[in-house]
């Protein structure tokens, strides 16, 4: 029988300006679901009786709602989670609390609505009273932590890996149909291409050699799979957190330095020397408070994130990515004299002669 899979909404590539070079390209698509290095992502659980879905009833044109409340079972789990992938040592931190509106990525358990999560940043798009993550199945049954540690992996940025262009699976395509058409998934051909048999833009995938044993991948029973010949029998990974899964998410998110940023100073221009993937970060404390703008110079593409600290920890404010376009990243923001805020610049390339600087005025 099939597995309990993961429903995730139609992943796009991004639309960029025509006449970019392949490995420009190819950085913006890699990198654009990504957060900055040493964001912290805060995350809470839906709790109140009004946190529901309103689910039509057919022929009687009411409606019913079903809770996205999770029991306190559940929720451990998905605290347990949020702990293993934090203890890998990445630079991404994950701080539970309890108002929505702290929160980046918002959990919900609606039994029925599948498994999903918002990819990387896109969570920030989401509306502060909606889910960005979904668990629709009882994540304490043997197999649920794999589920959770799944869509955590979605929130990080990760993709499915059995869609890697990497993987060489030549699918039975009307066998994966007629197999996720039934129990316990249901879904329609549509949703069964989005997230089985479409091809990921190789610039998207986790890494460049395909990895059975990810916690992106999926089970797969026998039956479906017609090459390479070894997997006619399924696909069966363990559900845990590979090698590859820990390097990835390192290589992305790497551990944060020890030591006091440099100070981003109002009006002084600093040059960044970063290659591409590279990231900068600086402290910044207003000596008035007014509204700054905030904004890279060069030919490069990047993403600028500006963070205020509030009780010892570093909560988003704003960003900008700038990626594909002609411009830099500029963003305004009003700063306040005595708090503390952080400035972080990740590049994707540089595509011009000169060096990528940052400044504050």
């Amino acid at each position: 029988m099939t597995g309990r899979y993961c429903s995730l909404a139609q992943q796009s590539v991004p639309a960029f300006a025509p006449g970019l070079t392949a490995e420009r390209r190819g950085a913006l698509i890699g990198g654009s679901r990504m957060w900055v290095n040493g964001t912290v992502l805060h995350y809470c659980f839906f709790d109140g009786d009004n946190d529901a879905s309103a689910i039509p009833v057919p022929g009687t044109g009411s409606v019913r709602r079903v809770s996205w409340v999770g029991a306190k079972e559940q929720r451990e789990v998905v605290r347990d989670c949020f702990r293993e992938w934090g203890d890998l040592g990445i630079g991404v931190t994950f701080v539970e609390v309890g108002d929505r509106s702290e929160a980046e990525l918002r959990i919900g358990f609606q039994l029925g609505d599948g498994s999903w999560s918002a990819v990387g940043k896109d969570a920030l798009q989401v509306g502060v009273h909606e889910r960005t993550m979904n668990l629709g199945w009882d994540v304490t049954v043997p197999g649920g932590r794999g589920i959770v540690l799944h869509e955590i992996g979605h929130a990080l940025g990760m993709l499915h890996e059995h869609q890697s262009p990497f993987a060489g699976i030549h699918w039975d395509d009307e066998a994966v149909y007629a197999e996720l058409a039934g129990p316990p998934n249901y879904w329609g051909r549509e949703r069964t291409f989005a997230n089985i048999l479409s091809k990921l833009d190789p610039d998207e995938a986790n890494g460049s050699v395909w990895d059975s044993q990810s916690i992106m991948e999926y089970p797969f029973p026998a039956g479906l799979i017609l090459e390479p010949e070894q997997l006619r029998a399924g696909l069966h990974p363990p559900g845990t957190l590979s090698p590859a899964d820990k390097e990835f998410a390192l290589r992305w998110y790497p551990s944060a330095a020890a030591g006091r940023l440099p100070d981003l100073v109002p009006f002084r221009s600093v040059p960044l020397g970063l290659g591409p993937g590279e990231q900068a970060d600086f402290v910044v404390e207003p000596p008035e408070t007014r509204d700054f703008t905030v904004g890279t110079f060069g030919a490069s593409d990047g993403v600028l994130v500006v963070f205020e600290e509030r009780d010892g920890e570093a909560r988003y404010l704003v960003g900008h990515d700038d990626g594909g376009s002609r411009h830099n990243a500029t963003i305004s923001a009003r700063l306040v004299k005595g708090r503390r805020y952080y400035v972080r610049v990740r590049l994707y390339s540089a595509w011009g002669p000169g060096e990528t600087a940052v400044m504050c005025w």
